[in-house]
């Protein structure tokens, strides 16, 4: 009732599954979306070639302010729904369609002081403090000014007048300064040479532009790791809130992220604006944490380039065992599926650091546990590629694709004299040429199944 009272409209624009009906294409799905009573955006367009994509482009800037709500792009798509499987998609986004960004509404203010902030990681970031300002629909008071490099090319100065915007309508950025409007007795900013929050000297680390605190003692990377280790990707503990962790920190109730799982109700009950109840609440959810998976750990743990999709790969390759990951050679790694050079040095240098080990053993001594995953059979089909192409009728491709990750094979978007098999749907179409071609063992639908249940 309370949620019916507040003035919220929603546009649907995305097929999820549908049974009983033949829809070919995205234009055919949205005009029949408005026969069954479900709201579509009335400014959607169909057409061909980049003149039309342009035009289209232009005049959603031209409308972008007179609308009801806020937009930052346009997408585009291509319109049959055969050719979008044919196309395929990447771990994160679909090839078949692309976002448009508008340019940025663009406003001017003033830098009132710059001020140098600590991340998890140890980097030192200037943060412009503004003459607060309305842009993009937001007021703005701070924006990332990243390193000294951008400060110095930029020759950005305390003082000065500057263009901003919000990079992708999000985050805010200085575009220039506005050299005339600059006072008379401004100086350059120089980043300081101790980290603002612990004081020890900061480090300039080779191949980047990013100070960086090397402290591990250091509270507001500290902080931040903690803050990250129990975000919802990581071991998602629910209560445990930024100012929560600062208090916690700060009253040196933990310094590491592992100090969490030594919590007590007694202490923790007896911080300001904590009672018993809340305590009771967050010890809970510390325990319900404790029951996780190999790649959510791996993620929380912040090493540098391994996120929960890089997580997820190694959990997969390693069979859920961190103890092989923590002693795996450099070579081993770079044979891993999507993990390269930058990563595989990441995850070396990180695992010979001896206090990492000795947090991620105090960890599992305090009962942290992996939950069992699916474990890949050893089979002739190991790192075997296959290729779907055209429409499945029986299976959807994760379901196709979970088939054959369960024999540990893999699947790609397209063919190469690297496939060794092509699963052929309905109205299938170059892919199956191509295949021919390169002499790849072609399957039906129906041979795919009756194929999987041979094997698995």
């Amino acid at each position: 009732s309370v949620t019916a009272n507040r003035p919220l409209k929603i546009f649907c624009y995305g097929l999820g599954m549908i049974d009983g009906l033949k829809i070919k294409n995205q234009n055919e799905f949205l005009s029949k979306l408005p026969l069954w009573g479900i709201p579509v955006n009335p400014l959607i367009k169909v057409g061909f070639g980049i003149n039309f994509l342009m035009e289209y482009y232009r005049n959603a800037e031209k409308i972008r302010n007179n609308l009801d709500y806020d937009i930052d792009g346009v997408v585009f798509k291509v319109n049959s729904f055969l050719q979008q499987n044919e196309l395929g998609t990447r771990s994160r986004s679909p090839r078949w369609a692309i976002a448009g960004k508008l340019k940025s509404q663009q406003v001017i203010t003033k830098i009132l002081d710059i001020k140098p902030s600590v991340g998890r990681t140890g980097a030192i970031t200037p943060v412009a403090k503004l003459n607060p300002v309305f842009v993009g629909g937001v007021t703005v008071s701070n924006a990332t000014l990243h390193n000294q490099d951008e400060i110095d090319r930029k020759n950005i100065r305390i003082g000065d007048t500057v263009l901003i915007q919000r990079a992708g309508d999000v985050i805010p950025e200085v575009i220039k300064v506005i050299l005339e409007k600059r006072p008379h007795n401004t100086t350059s900013y120089v980043l300081p040479s101790n980290c603002p929050k612990c004081d020890q000297k900061v480090s300039s680390i080779e191949h980047e532009s990013v100070l960086r605190c090397l402290n591990i003692q250091c509270p507001a990377k500290i902080i931040g790791q903690i803050e990250h280790f129990v975000s919802k990707q990581c071991l998602d503990i629910d209560g445990l809130g930024s100012k929560l962790i600062q208090q916690l920190v700060h009253s040196k109730l933990i310094n590491l992220p592992s100090d969490i799982y030594s919590l007590k109700l007694d202490k923790l009950s007896k911080l300001d604006r904590m009672g018993e109840k809340s305590a009771q609440n967050i010890i809970e959810a510390i325990e319900l944490s404790k029951s996780t998976t190999m790649a959510r750990f791996l993620h929380a743990l912040g090493i540098r380039n391994v996120g929960l999709h890089t997580s997820k790969i190694l959990e997969k390759f390693y069979h859920g065992n961190l103890d092989k990951l923590m002693v795996s050679s450099y070579d081993e790694l770079i044979q891993i599926h999507e993990i390269g050079d930058i990563v595989a040095k990441s995850i070396i240098h990180f695992f010979q650091i001896e206090a990492n080990k000795s947090m991620i053993k105090e960890c599992l001594n305090k009962g942290l546990w992996f939950k069992k995953i699916d474990l890949v059979k050893e089979s002739k089909f190991k790192d075997k590629v296959f290729v779907f192409t055209g429409a499945l009728e029986k299976l959807n491709r994760i379901e196709a694709q979970s088939l054959i990750e369960k024999l540990g094979a893999r699947s790609s978007t397209s063919v190469s004299k690297n496939t060794n098999f092509l699963v052929a749907g309905s109205s299938a179409g170059s892919k199956l040429e191509k295949a021919k071609q390169l002499g790849v063992q072609i399957l039906s639908e129906d041979e795919f199944i009756l194929f999987m249940k041979n094997n698995g």
